[in-house]
């Protein structure tokens, strides 16, 4: 029969945030509507530890019964640090007024980076809105020593076990999807600490997954400087040396050291599927590979987190017959634990399986594509296709469970999923092949997937685009610059001007996105061109349009702009604003009211169009 949509929306997600000395594994858990933090113990049972009015996220505090709280408020994504004493005091789950406030302005982000005994570090923009410092709290004193370098963003910090440094990985201010890795001394006097480059920082590439040795004398990085796909490498601190560990000239590798210092935790992303493996810290070398259920993602959401005494891994496992669960993993032997059952949500059904593809540019370019099959039959919908693209632009349509995909299967569409140029995933040259002019060549891989739709038996003239955040720009983008193409369209949080964009977001995001885009002193004429609602009478396919009122990287008037536009012409478009959200639809009661609605709307309009052309 195959999943309906109701059973799809109403599934439940989790999350691996973290896991103690006793085995406890610190979770995400969306049964209430958001994602809250349960714990789950050994024996497979479970403690509920929030009930926040929206999402939240953590880190145990380690020698504590104590739990470091992420929460913002209505998605504006200005997080505040608190702690969570356990058991809660209750005995029920606690709520904003049973945190203990550790890190907290309403004015201003901070994001949690790393956790250590008795301190850890938080990058926040308190500075001046813009700029973020890496803050190191001591909490017993509850001391805080802010580090200032200038205009700079940071992406991850770690501290050393021996309090000695401070790694970071710098944001390049000029060049996009590029980020080197900085080290600061913290035996130098407070205000005297300087940012020591240990990868050039001119140089594009990506860094991430930073983590000291136990004995604080290596970082182990996650990089692909002088590669075209990121592997593992060990910068020994006292010669300046490095040294590839593991590395694959056809994929991305991704490392994370135990904390013994003796195994590495491998991933390798092959297509957007997670293949584990344990190696040798000390030399690469392959030890065993880890038992994961068949093709899906272990490293989308959550990245994974060791036990402290290295004997296991715990993950967020996400695949076509596992919407998203926990798992540990032996690292010496045996299959993966589930702590969790998602799967139980699909009631038995069938979920819709990607198959692979390589569609053809005609710049002879190869767009790497997933194809899924609709899982029911729907009157008038045989041969219908919906392309979803995802946003970024620097992320990857991975082989995990999505609810917009399964949803539009399950309504009888076939669903093609493209990484277009300027994904990650399949090297360095692909990534940043639309950077900056070249924003228009990713809307091309657009028309190049819809040519290629009769190679997998689908109708050109009922295809529809349907993407969020930097998707739904370019789903807009798609309307405008290709309209004889697209029947319609669903756009999420998407950018309508590039220009107004740059104007309107935070000030942080401006300063970050103008990296990727162009600068609005330099490249405003340029962003103009490329900008769908310069293009607003081009636009003649029916659009549904769903956004955050409470949306920091997008702002809501992008979305009211290009409804405004649209509907002032005669157009047919409509627009579902949701109050209590910001960049997407983090609550269950929004999707449960936004996707039936957009999968009615492009029900109608495509099995219109299917009866026209008949």
């Amino acid at each position: 029969m195959g999943l309906d949509i109701a059973t799809i929306l109403d599934i439940r997600f989790y999350q691996a945030f973290d896991i103690d000395a006793a085995g406890r594994v610190l979770a995400g858990d969306d049964d209430s509507g958001s994602t809250q933090l349960i714990e789950v113990a050994p024996d497979g049972s479970r403690t509920t530890l929030t009930a926040l009015p929206g999402p939240c996220s953590g880190r145990y505090l380690p020698g504590q019964r104590a739990v470091l709280v992420s929460h913002d408020a209505g998605g504006d994504e200005l997080h505040q640090i608190s702690v969570l004493r356990l058991p809660p005091e209750s005995g029920q789950p606690a709520g904003l007024a049973q945190l203990e406030p550790l890190v907290h302005d309403p004015r201003y982000m901070h994001t949690l980076a790393d956790v250590q005994d008795g301190r850890i570090c938080y990058l926040t923009n308190r500075r001046n809105g813009v700029d973020f410092d890496p803050v190191i709290l001591d909490l017993a004193r509850r001391g805080e020593r802010q580090l200032q370098f200038g205009s700079r963003r940071y992406d991850e910090a770690v501290l050393s076990a021996d309090g000695r440094w401070l790694a970071l990985t710098v944001s390049s201010p000029i060049t996009a999807n590029s980020e080197h890795v900085a080290l600061v001394d913290l035996a130098a006097e407070a205000g005297q600490e300087q940012l020591l480059d240990i990868t050039p920082a001119d140089a594009p590439a990506l860094n991430r997954c930073l983590c000291f040795s136990p004995d604080s004398a290596a970082l182990y990085v996650t990089s692909n400087n002088d590669r075209e796909f990121t592997g593992v490498v060990r910068y020994d601190l006292a010669t300046g040396s490095r040294h590839w560990l593991v590395a694959d000239d056809g994929m991305d590798i991704s490392g994370w050291l135990s904390p013994d210092g003796g195994l590495l935790l491998i991933e390798r992303n092959n297509d957007g599927a997670s293949e584990l493996a344990v190696h040798d810290a000390a030399t690469g070398a392959h030890l065993r590979d880890l038992l994961l259920p068949p093709a899906g993602c272990a490293a989308a959401g959550p990245a994974p987190v060791w036990a402290p005494d290295s004997t296991a891994v715990a993950v967020s496992f996400s695949g076509p017959d596992m919407p998203s669960d926990v798992l540990v993993l032996p690292v010496a032997d045996g299959p993966a634990r589930p702590l969790t059952n998602s799967a139980s949500g699909l009631g038995g059904e069938r979920a819709a399986r990607p198959e692979s593809h390589r569609i053809p540019a005609p710049d002879g370019e190869l767009i790497p594509c997933q194809v899924y099959r609709p899982t029911t039959s729907a009157p008038g919908l045989a041969g219908s296709a919906v392309l979803v693209v995802h946003g970024g632009p620097e992320s990857q349509a991975r082989q995990n469970f999505s609810v917009y995909v399964q949803a539009l299967a399950a309504a009888g569409h076939t669903v093609l999923v493209p990484n277009v140029r300027g994904s990650v995933g399949y090297g360095k040259r692909w990534y940043s092949a639309d950077d900056r002019h070249r924003r228009l060549d990713s809307v091309a891989d657009l028309a190049a997937v819809h040519a290629y739709l009769p190679e997998v038996g689908l109708d050109q003239g009922r295809a529809a685009l349907w993407g969020g955040s930097y998707g739904g720009y370019m789903v807009l983008a798609g309307l405008a610059f290709q309209p004889d193409l697209w029947a319609a369209g669903v756009d999420i949080v998407g950018i309508a001007s590039l220009v107004t964009f740059l104007e309107n977001t935070s000030a942080y995001r401006r300063a970050y996105r103008e990296r990727e885009y162009g600068t609005l002193a330099h490249d405003r004429e340029f962003l103009h061109s490329v900008s769908p609602l310069t293009r607003i009478d081009a636009i003649t396919a029916p659009l549904f349009i769903i956004h955050g009122a409470n949306d920091p990287r997008v702002p809501l008037s992008e979305a009211e702009q290009i409804h405004a536009a649209l509907t002032s012409r005669g157009r047919e478009c409509e627009l579902a604003v949701y109050g209590d959200e910001g960049h997407g639809l983090a609550r269950r009661a929004s999707r449960l009211d936004a996707l039936p609605r957009a999968m009615a709307f492009l029900a109608s309009h495509l099995a219109a169009t299917a009866a026209a052309a008949g």
